[in-house]
């Protein structure tokens, strides 16, 4: 398969998974921004989402505070920030239509047609005022086109690159939205003492469409020791980082030639390992932020990896 094509279905899938997992973040902040606490904690929680997503010092460029309608339509519907969620649908459309001789025609609607609709969404003013039912369109609409895909395109490489690129961009963000916890409160601290904070917890759970499941594993209150043993390591827990990775892995091994002398392999299934051999214990609790932040660390270089190997290679 030339390595353009795939590289268009890798980047197609990770906007798509990035317009959820966007949507994901902002939607757990907005709901937890309307707990007690005060603005002063709101707005570090804003702060934190902007600088997990790496994009603090664009907001700043052209906002003079942080509040959190500004932030919303910064990560919602500016053109500008390229990890918006119009950017996101806008570079998928386009990714999709560079190579549509391989797409299904459903799959080719389903794309255009998500980015249509919400560029004539964010055009007006009243998705402000109720943000939550925008976000939960664009999660819709994300499960659409991932669903249209698995059920209509042929399992060849193009699907393999496509899933590729949906694990990786799931895990990376997973890790995100489980990390914002700490930047907020300035604080490693992930003890069940915490279990107080129950709404906010809560609220992380719905992001990732786990509260149910959290409810059916463990049968018990939400501690922030039992999420992250769930939203890390539990391989039957679909957003969950070794889920990710199991399925990456699964993917990987699809396209490579030669598993022995494949270098994103060996990243990922090192990744793999440690991800699944964690001891996620009272020890390990103060050491969860540095391992997120190690995880990202590791997860940026194996999409470089998959890009130098497979794909055009990212531009230094």
């Amino acid at each position: 398969m030339l390595s353009r094509l795939a590289d268009h279905l890798f980047w197609m899938s990770r906007y798509i998974e990035r317009a959820e997992n966007t949507t994901r973040m902002l939607d757990v902040q907005h709901q937890a921004s309307m707990l007690p606490g005060g603005q002063a904690m709101a707005n570090n929680a804003w702060r934190a989402v902007l600088e997990l997503s790496e994009l603090e010092e664009r907001y700043r460029a052209s906002h003079d505070e942080i509040a959190s309608d500004r932030v919303i339509g910064f990560m919602s519907a500016d053109a500008s920030n390229p990890s918006s969620i119009l950017s996101c649908l806008t570079a998928a459309r386009e990714n999709a239509r560079a190579v549509r001789v391989v797409l299904a025609p459903d799959l080719w609607e389903a794309v255009n047609s998500t980015f249509l609709e919400a560029k004539t969404m964010l055009r007006h003013p009243s998705w402000v005022r109720d943000p939550s039912r925008f976000f939960e369109w664009v999660k819709l609409r994300s499960h659409l086109c991932r669903g249209v895909m698995i059920g209509t395109m042929l399992k060849d490489e193009a699907y393999f690159f496509s899933r590729i690129g949906t694990f990786l961009e799931r895990a990376d963000n997973t890790a995100r939205i489980l990390d914002v916890k700490y930047l907020a409160h300035g604080s490693g601290d992930f003890q069940d003492k915490d279990r107080a904070d129950f709404y906010f917890w809560a609220s992380v759970l719905r992001s990732v469409s786990a509260f149910e499941i959290y409810r059916k594993v463990y049968r018990d209150v939400i501690t922030p020791l039992k999420i992250a043993e769930l939203l890390i390591q539990r391989a039957d827990m679909p957003r969950s980082l070794l889920a990710c990775l199991n399925e990456l892995m699964i993917n990987l091994r699809a396209v490579a030639s030669e598993e022995a002398s494949s270098a994103s392999l060996r990243v990922a299934g090192r990744l793999q390992a440690e991800v699944q051999y964690l001891s996620i214990d009272a020890k390990f609790a103060p050491e969860i932020h540095a391992f997120l932040t190690r995880f990202l660390s590791e997860t940026h270089f194996l999409g470089a990896k998959i890009s130098e190997e497979f794909l055009v290679p990212i531009a230094a």
